[in-house]
């Protein structure tokens, strides 16, 4: 009978799982999820290769597995983070410096879409489960919309072009370049869903005009 990992068959289960996570997260910073073979994983995570099949049923599932658990870290982290701010432009200042920290959420290595790499189905599984990060942009949008903060505009495609926007940025991880990249894409996207905020300093200041 295997070592059980933890004080309890669940632990064990738990603690294995999040060895098979990082060794996939590891492993494909290296090589890419094409490159690495499900015995590599299990032999990275310290796992035995028969023992993975009793967690996924393969290489797909594994990484399915992983970026559902790194989702619902980051949603639970985000819903936190922004429960107790009531003004609308604080929390979509919250919401971006969330997505800025991420180092990697619908990628799973740089300049490679899930879609590339995922079956039709699993893929789709995936977008309803990241459809919850949406769910909450577009409720700090709305709220904004109502409280007059922003203006009125097409609440999905703004969702969409600002997921867009901050999914797609590559931060610098040396500072001071990532607190300036970072502050630039949150006036950025500030600016365009018509956020009342101060122009900075050395530009002039300009009323919205919301036609």
């Amino acid at each position: 009978m295997p070592k059980i990992i933890g004080g309890s068959l669940h632990e064990h289960r738990e603690q294995t799982r999040q060895r098979l996570f990082t060794a996939l997260a590891t492993l494909m910073e290296e090589r890419g999820f094409d490159a690495i073979s499900f015995a590599e994983i299990a032999q990275a995570a310290g796992v035995g290769r028969t023992a993975v099949y009793n967690h996924f049923a393969d290489k797909e599932a594994l990484l399915l597995g992983y970026i559902q658990h790194e989702t619902t870290s980051y949603v639970e982290n985000l819903q936190r983070s922004i429960r107790d701010i009531r003004n609308p432009v604080d929390r979509l200042r919250a919401y971006i410096q969330a997505q800025a920290r991420l180092t990697r959420v619908f990628h799973v290595t740089p300049g490679v879409e899930l879609r590339s790499v995922l079956s039709r189905g699993a893929a789709q599984r995936l977008r309803e489960h990241v459809t919850i990060i949406e769910n909450t942009l577009k409720e700090i949008i709305t709220s904004g919309i109502e409280l007059g903060e922003f203006p009125e505009q097409d609440i999905d495609t703004t969702v969409t072009l600002v997921n867009s926007c901050l999914s797609g940025k590559l931060f610098p991880e040396e500072q001071p370049a990532r607190d300036r990249v970072i502050a630039a894409t949150e006036l950025f996207v500030l600016r365009a869903v018509g956020a009342r905020i101060p122009a900075p300093t050395g530009f002039p200041k300009r009323a919205p005009n919301w036609g």
